[in-house]
């Protein structure tokens, strides 16, 4: 509670909220970077409205018991709205300072010459309400920001999962703003040999990051679109940049940062989104060829750079066979995951060892023993190409992004 000389310098306040707001609105906070281009009528109406309610609500709470929650109300869902309209959170917070000022002088101009301790108490009181408005206002902006970019992402996937089917269709293409006729840039990305773990929440703070990174890619417009796949697959996520004919330079570096750990990065163009899907499996097999054949993470692959490897994964006569040379160890997951892992890791023992959690001198043993059952002798070009073929064929013929029996290990 105030005094009496506080209360009745309050009252006296209150009949200039008006004149007040008025001032605010049309001359004080002009001088905000960006006020200026808000609509007449948001600052006219809504903004000063907001001033005269703020400067009644602290003024009355000097008289009579302090507002409640309920008091604040308006205060938070005009902070949600300026989020919608896309506001900037700054802009919104020094309009709330400035009004703290303007109170404050004409506290200090109402004042006589023996109210002090009065001005001291409403300061006082005003501080404290600054403190209590300014973290429910962030607080509400906040919540509004996320649940926009979230139901962004949503609509971006959405439109993504289509682009990617071949379900977007000339009318969908305009309402979304992207150009069907071309050209595209697609991308598959997998995941690293040690991918990062966190869970749900982990999995959907990296979808954001890759989100956050496309955005920033040199090139590429605000129409990235981002397909997150499930928690737990060889795909972190695929994605289409529309428009964005060429690998924007650093890419896959952007890409590793936002995502909190390397990946494989491919790229082909389609020329259209007609283009799109076939682009689409291409990427997600050339994904699957450099983890199985040790490509490195953390850059571009083309299918220019994985010919060979491509070529040795398609099926033909003799795929069968070639794919069987590992049947002798199908039930043994700890020798695929071993070889799968040499293979990726660019035949270093040591590294694979280091992959899997076991001692090196294991590795060389699960790789003598997976020899001596299917014949396939790792320290020659002629075995490690049949094993890299047999491995790639068996990569291929499993769905993309889903487990599979040599994950283990």
């Amino acid at each position: 509670m105030v005094s009496d000389d506080a209360r009745a310098l309050a009252l006296r306040c209150e009949a200039r909220a008006n004149s007040l707001a008025r001032k605010l609105s049309r001359e004080v906070f002009d001088g905000i970077p960006g006020y200026a281009e808000l609509p007449a009528e948001v600052k006219d109406v809504e903004i000063a409205a907001t001033v005269r309610h703020g400067v009644r609500l602290f003024l009355r709470g000097a008289v009579s018991p302090p507002a409640g929650p309920d008091g604040y109300r308006l205060f938070q869902e005009r902070a949600a709205r300026r989020a919608e309209e896309g506001v900037p959170l700054h802009l919104l917070l020094r309009t709330y300072a400035l009004g703290v000022h303007g109170l404050w002088q004409v506290i200090r101009e109402e004042a006589g010459p023996h109210e002090s301790g009065a001005v001291a108490e409403l300061v006082d009181l005003l501080l404290r309400a600054q403190t209590e408005v300014v973290g429910l206002v962030t607080e509400r902006y906040l919540e509004e920001r996320e649940a926009l970019a979230s139901e962004r992402a949503a609509d971006g996937t959405r439109l993504a999962h289509r682009l990617l089917d071949g379900g977007l269709g000339p009318e969908d293409g305009r309402q979304a703003g992207i150009d069907l006729d071309g050209p595209f840039l697609v991308l598959a990305l997998g995941t690293g040999p040690a991918a990062p773990g966190g869970g749900p929440v982990g999995h959907r703070r990296r979808l954001r990051g890759l989100r956050t990174a496309l955005g920033r890619t040199a090139g590429v417009g605000a129409s990235v679109l981002l397909a997150g796949e499930p928690e737990g697959g060889d795909l972190a996520g695929r994605a289409v940049l529309p428009g964005c004919g060429e690998v924007p330079p650093g890419l896959a570096g952007l890409l590793s940062e936002g995502y909190g750990g390397p990946l494989y990065v491919a790229a082909v163009p389609a020329r259209d989104a007609a283009g799109v899907p076939e682009a689409a499996r291409t990427t997600e097999e050339i994904v699957r060829i450099a983890r199985a054949g040790g490509l490195p993470v953390g850059r571009v692959h083309r299918l220019e750079d994985v010919l060979l490897e491509f070529h040795l994964s398609r099926t033909g006569p003799g795929s069968d066979s070639i794919a069987g040379l590992l049947d002798p160890v199908g039930h043994r997951p700890e020798l695929l995951a071993t070889l799968r892992s040499h293979l990726e890791l660019s035949l270093d023992r040591r590294a694979t060892a280091t992959a899997l959690g076991v001692h090196p001198n294991t590795v060389d043993k699960r790789l003598a023993r997976l020899t001596a059952l299917t014949g396939l002798d790792l320290s020659s070009p002629r075995g490690t190409a049949l094993a890299l073929a047999a491995q790639l064929l068996r990569e291929t013929s499993r769905p993309v992004g889903g487990g599979d029996s040599s994950g283990g290990g």
